[in-house]
């Protein structure tokens, strides 16, 4: 199973990215997939996740109401779609996706890093003041 992220890049504060992740080996509609992100000498945090059916998304208290998670199971792809943006939002951004068909957990486990068992290389967002 590979993730690859890309979309990242260098932005103003206020403007807008959108990150994709490609999957293979794994189907999106099989997978509660999610967005962790990064920053030097600090733990990798929680950003948002989707069920497998796409219909429960979850959001950290920081981008609430600014980054939107989705996904495309026919292209296999999941997106995030980050407007607003703000220089503490800079960061390396992974996609990662759990092993498990189609489970469905309770809440706390979507911001679970060890929930998720595949890993994307990561891609750098970089926010500008």
């Amino acid at each position: 199973v590979q993730l690859q992220a890309s979309g990242g890049g260098l932005v103003q504060e206020g403007g807008s990215l959108r990150l994709s992740c490609t999957a293979s080996g794994r189907t999106v509609s099989q997978s509660v997939m999610g967005w962790f992100r990064q920053c030097p000498g600090k733990e990798r945090e929680f950003v948002a996740a989707i069920s497998w059916g796409g219909g429960i998304t979850y959001y950290a208290d920081s981008v609430k109401g600014r980054f939107t998670i989705s996904k495309d199971d026919a292209k296999n792809m999941l997106y995030l779609q980050m407007n607003t943006l703000k220089p503490e939002d800079t960061a390396v951004y992974f996609c990662a996706a759990d092993r498990a068909y189609r489970r469905t957990y309770t809440e706390f486990y979507y911001y679970t890093r060890a929930m998720y068992d595949y890993w994307g290389q990561g891609t750098q967002v970089t926010v500008s003041s």
